[in-house]
């Protein structure tokens, strides 16, 4: 029978429990200061979330935010920062809605090109950062900031009539043209409520694979190896350029995927309403979750929440921004609420090495006096 490590596990959910217990406070002593009732925004919002119509946004919407931190995970596991989830997502949902539009096939090819397109051009615009990390040491996180100021006018020039864009008649929207049936990925009907997204349960599957390869594979053992020490890997044979490059693609494959849920299963088109800022939020999502698939389901169910519940806060008097609020605060607590457990694991770890070594000693003691 395996052996539970008690420290390991309580320190593992110190980190996650600690921070939402911070937000939450602050949150409500910002609430509080602002001369808002602090308890009764959180009150409508979980009222709010026992509508089913609610609650089937709010699965749809944990679906994106879970690939989109998938993809933010693979990175952090390598110890690389890939703050261009949300280019990745963007680019690669216009470019798979222009292919999805523009070509008809049998229903299962159809969906199965947009997803290998988008794909593919997730990966890409990934690949760029990773390209000049391994070959000119540029951070990632510099190259990716830059992609993601590129995709923004990348976009807004492919979407333009003149380009790949169409006008609908008498609208001020541009959209990418509507995708044919076959290209629509089947979701599941929950009556009034609507309709819960096909891919949201792909997300899920994802979430398998991704716990596998990590923890079953060499691969992934190459992956945490690298992401420890690159030295030390390359040390034993892993080639960490190659490494860094291929967490990159796999990266940028998920988070292309993250535009999936809502395009094969709800718009059909790329248009300027399509969701932006998913990548930003990942990253907490994924920080959140300490990058394990089951945190950051979690971690995307509470961000889900967030969004979808609070969108009549203003009918009774609350601001919506109120969930921004708690979105940052969630933010600033991951951030200080980790490093505070990590020092204290850091020194629990210490004192239990102290503690072995000084019963060590004294048997070794007892054996001589013995001897």
């Amino acid at each position: 029978m395996m052996k539970i490590d008690k420290d390991k596990l309580i320190i593992g959910a110190a980190g996650p429990v600690l921070a939402l217990v911070t937000s939450f406070v602050l949150t409500v002593l910002v609430l509080a200061a602002s001369g808002l009732d602090p308890i009764e925004p959180i009150r409508l919002m979980i009222e709010n979330a026992g509508y089913s119509d609610v609650q089937v946004l709010i699965v749809n919407q944990t679906g994106i935010y879970y690939l989109a931190a998938l993809a933010v995970a693979i990175g952090f596991r390598m110890n690389l920062f890939n703050i261009g989830v949300d280019g990745q997502y963007r680019l690669a949902a216009m470019v798979s809605a222009l292919v999805g539009a523009a070509v008809e096939l049998p229903g299962p090819l159809h969906i199965l090109l947009i997803v290998l397109v988008a794909m593919a051009t997730g990966a890409f615009w990934s690949g760029i950062a990773g390209i000049l990390k391994t070959t000119r040491g540029v951070s990632e996180v510099v190259s990716t900031i830059m992609l993601n100021a590129i995709t923004t006018s990348l976009v807004a020039w492919l979407i333009l009539p003149k380009n790949f864009g169409v006008q609908p008649p008498g609208s001020n929207d541009l959209t990418t043209g509507q995708i044919a049936e076959s290209g629509w990925f089947p979701g599941i009907d929950m009556g009034e409520g609507g309709q819960i997204y096909g891919f949201t349960f792909v997300a899920l599957a994802l979430g398998v694979v991704y716990w596998f390869v990590i923890n079953r594979t060499r691969f992934g053992f190459d992956l945490r190896a690298t992401g420890e020490s690159e030295s030390a890997a390359q040390a034993s044979g892993v080639d960490a350029k190659k490494m860094i490059l291929t967490a990159m693609l796999i990266s940028g494959a998920l988070a292309g995927l993250s535009g999936m849920p809502i395009l094969l299963g709800e718009s059909h088109t790329y248009s300027l309403a399509f969701p932006v800022g998913v990548g930003f939020t990942a990253i907490t999502v994924a920080l959140l979750g300490r990058n394990h698939p089951v945190g950051i389901l979690f971690s995307a169910l509470l961000f889900a929440f967030l969004d979808k519940a609070s969108s009549n806060l203003d009918v009774s008097g609350y601001p919506k921004e109120i969930t921004q609020i708690m979105q940052g605060i969630i933010v600033i607590a991951v951030v200080v609420s980790y490093e505070l457990v990590r020092r204290y694991g850091l020194r629990r770890q210490q004192q239990k090495v102290g503690e072995e070594l000084a019963a060590g000693g004294a048997i070794k003691t007892d054996k001589e006096v013995a001897a």
